[in-house]
C-alpha cells in the first residue's frame, strides 16, 4: 500500500479553512471543493492513457488520451461534497453511491444503500473525507472489489494513523490519497486535531 499527502502551499490553505471552527458552511463548502480538485489530480496520477493523433491548426501531432474508464464512487452522506469537482474534471466518469453510517457508540457504520455502476477494468475512485477508524473505507472497499475494477485509489482529506493502517491490513494493493494525516483519534474515535463532523460542517447541521 502507498500513502501520499498532498505537498502544496494550496492545500495547506485549504485545509487551515477547513479546519477553523469558525469557518461558515459555504466557505466550508468551497475549501472542499478546491481541495478535492488537488487531491483528483493526485489521485488520478497512475491512470492509462494510449498515443492518439490531434489536428492542431498548423499539424497533426500524437498526443494522449485516457485508455481506461474511471468510476468514482463517494461514501454518503460526506462523500458528496467530493463528486462534484471530480464530476467537473472528468465529466465521463461513472458515478456509484454507497450509504454507510457509523454508531456513535460503538463506531461500527451499517451500510443502508449501495448502487454501483459497472466497474469491471474502470479506474475506481472511492472517495470519503475522513478516514478515521478505516473501518467503513474498508467495508467500502470491499464492496468496490466485488465489481472488479482495474484500480481502487482511496481518497480522503483528512486520515488518522489508524485509518491509514487499518487499510494497510485488509486492502494493501489500494494506495491512499490524503491532504493531511493527523496525530490520532479521541474516546469518541474523531480525528484529532481534525475539523470536526465533516458532514455536519458542511450541510451546516451542527
Amino acid at each position: 500500500m502507498s500513502l501520499t499527502v498532498l505537498n502544496h502551499p494550496l492545500a495547506e490553505h485549504l485545509m487551515a479553512g477547513l479546519r477553523n471552527k469558525d469557518t461558515a458552511p459555504e466557505h466550508f463548502r468551497h475549501c472542499a471543493r478546491r481541495i478535492t480538485t488537488l487531491l483528483a489530480i493526485e489521485a488520478t496520477r497512475e491512470m492509462k492513457v494510449a498515443q492518439c493523433s490531434v489536428e492542431t491548426p498548423l499539424e497533426t501531432m500524437k498526443g494522449k488520451d485516457f485508455a481506461q474508464g474511471l468510476s468514482v464512487v463517494p461514501v454518503l452522506r460526506a462523500g458528496l461534497a467530493m463528486l462534484e469537482p471530480i464530476v467537473e474534471l472528468f465529466p465521463d466518469v461513472s458515478v456509484g453511491y454507497i450509504g454507510l453510517e457509523r454508531n456513535h457508540a460503538t463506531a461500527v457504520a451499517h451500510s443502508y444503500y449501495v448502487k454501483l455502476p459497472k466497474l469491471a477494468g474502470r479506474y475506481t475512485l472511492c472517495v470519503d473525507p475522513m478516514l478515521a477508524t478505516g473501518g467503513s473505507a474498508s467495508q467500502a472497499i470491499s464492496m468496490l472489489k466485488a465489481g472488479n475494477p482495474a484500480a481502487i485509489v482511496m481518497v480522503s482529506v483528512v486520515a488518522a494513523p489508524d485509518g491509514v493502517a487499518r487499510l494497510e491490513r485488509d486492502h494493501p494493493d489500494v494506495p491512499i490519497i490524503i491532504a493531511a494525516l493527523d496525530r490520532g483519534l479521541n474516546d469518541k474515535k474523531y480525528i484529532l486535531p481534525g475539523l470536526g463532523d465533516f458532514g455536519d460542517r458542511l450541510y451546516g447541521t451542527i
